[in-house]
């Protein structure tokens, strides 16, 4: 896999906090960032598959049993 190096701007503060909780969990800050980021893109990933899965079962539609025949009038249905 190629890598690439990116510059970012950081306040201080946030980058000292950030060294902090990278040496908390025995990693770089660029180890820290690429696993939140790696976490961020498989969300998305699985989120959109999942989006894509639903939207094609939405087209297809719901076999109700009624062989694509309606037996009543929606008048009927919203009589008081």
């Amino acid at each position: 896999m190629e890598k690439q190096n990116i510059t970012l701007s950081l306040s201080k503060d946030l980058l000292q906090k950030a060294k902090i909780i990278a040496v908390k969990n025995n990693t770089s800050l660029s180890g820290l960032l690429r696993d939140f980021l790696t976490e961020i893109v498989k969300r998305d990933e699985a989120y959109q598959l999942a989006k894509t899965r639903h939207c094609q079962i939405l087209k297809k539609g719901f076999d109700l049993g009624l062989k694509g025949k309606i037996f009543w009038k929606r008048k009927e249905l919203h009589e008081r």
